[in-house]
């Protein structure tokens, strides 16, 4: 999850983020510069799995997508962003916690979806007991995934993805820490390698 104030910034942290071993982004439409950044992104790296995060309507979704994502999120489960996105095929992770929630998107054929907020809803505890009903769900938490528990998250079966915002916050980004994040994100990468050792 990256929040990206200024444009220019975009393609730099994309080689950071693929250098560090991580070809998968999702830049939240946080700022005003968010749908330039995901098409200089999309237009410099094209093999990036790149998503538009914190996608809040319909027009939001009809921008990210004209910007080239290949992913929409979303904080919450937004009926209309949902519709949209299964309109026009696009991917879409709808934000759950509840079991409400969870059925609503399963209502819409939708089972793998993020987790939000993760920590502050009681973490993986919390994710195992309310997945046990939901056996065909599969989750991506996010929400103070940190690297002390991103191993840990992984380690659940019902995880297939885990998304956090250590790895590129926003004042590194100003601050041009390209090489910082790029160490940053082989870290995480190296805990990814170590949680799902021995999985296809």
């Amino acid at each position: 999850m990256i929040v990206i104030e200024d444009p220019e910034d975009a393609v730099p942290l994309a080689g950071a983020l693929v250098e560090g071993g991580l070809p998968c982004a999702e830049i939240t439409f946080r700022t005003a510069g968010a749908a330039e950044a995901l098409r200089r992104i999309a237009g410099e790296y094209p093999d990036l799995l790149l998503g538009a995060g914190t996608v809040l309507t319909r027009e939001q979704a009809a921008e990210a997508r004209s910007a080239g994502v290949r992913f929409i999120v979303t904080p919450g489960f937004n009926p209309a962003v949902v519709d949209y996105c299964l309109e026009h095929e696009v991917p879409i992770y709808p934000g759950v916690c509840t079991p409400t929630e969870i059925e609503a998107a399963l209502s819409q054929g939708l089972n793998v979806l993020k987790f939000f907020p993760a920590e502050p809803m009681g973490g993986l505890p919390f994710l195992t007991a309310i997945s046990g009903p939901y056996g065909m769900v599969e989750f991506i938490p996010t929400g103070g995934i940190n690297p002390e528990n991103l191993g840990t998250y992984l380690a659940f079966q019902k995880v297939v993805a885990c998304g956090g915002s250590w790895l590129a916050p926003p004042k590194w980004i100003q601050a041009k820490e390209f090489e910082r994040i790029r160490q940053e994100v082989e870290a995480a990468v190296r805990i990814v390698r170590n949680a799902t050792k021995g999985e296809d």
